[in-house]
């Protein structure tokens, strides 16, 4: 990935990314980012995500299970795995957990420019105000092994939302409180009848 490195995640990625984190407030949770890398290598295009858990999500066979399902359900459709999302347990942790770093290290090894996001709950208070149109997720690359950094700090790399008008339509999701709809493997794990593909939240 080139100095001008660039990350966009399409709309409905980023909501479902956004209405996990609300529905388990209390708890960590994570996400698969999916989508591909630009011909070129300079960009990455996150077009969806699958919300995996909310609880004990550190446990590795549930994990590999999950990335297992999730890869061969893309592959099929020429994407693959290019990211991990984290949202913290407190609303006032704005550090990268350790189990995110080794996820996404795990990531990094299949896909080098695997973005890892976590999400700041700050900007999300200040999207449901109506004052923000910036993602509300800090975007975080590794340039060394075991080593993430936070994207901006050194003037190149960031995250953008394919569609301008992404959190008006998150605020409209939250309003009518379309977070109780989202399903993760958790929930399908427990009654695999739940579609872990969140096909018709958007219908």
């Amino acid at each position: 990935m080139g100095a001008e490195s660039r990350y966009e995640i399409h709309q409905n990625a980023y909501i479902k990314l956004v209405l996990h984190a609300l529905k388990h407030r209390t708890s960590a949770v994570n996400a698969a980012l999916i989508g591909r890398s630009s011909s070129d290598g300079d960009s990455v295009e996150i077009v969806d995500s699958v919300p995996l858990f909310h609880s004990q999500i550190g446990l590795l066979p549930p994990l590999e299970i999950s990335l297992m399902m999730v890869e061969e359900y893309y592959g099929e459709k020429g994407l693959s795995i290019v990211g991990y999302f984290h949202a913290n347990e407190r609303n006032d942790d704005f550090e990268l957990a350790s189990v995110a770093k080794n996820i996404g290290d795990h990531m990094t090894r299949y896909f080098p420019p695997a973005a890892l996001l976590l999400l700041d709950n700050k900007k999300l208070e200040a999207v449901t105000k109506g004052k923000d149109r910036s993602p509300v997720m800090q975007l975080y690359t590794k340039d060394a092994p075991r080593s993430w950094k936070l994207a901006g700090s050194d003037g190149n790399k960031k995250l953008t939302i394919k569609e301008p008008s992404a959190n008006i339509v998150l605020m409209d999701y939250i309003s009518s409180d379309k977070w109780k709809d989202i399903i993760d493997f958790d929930d399908h794990l427990d009654d695999i009848s739940k579609d872990w593909l969140n096909s018709e939240l958007f219908q």
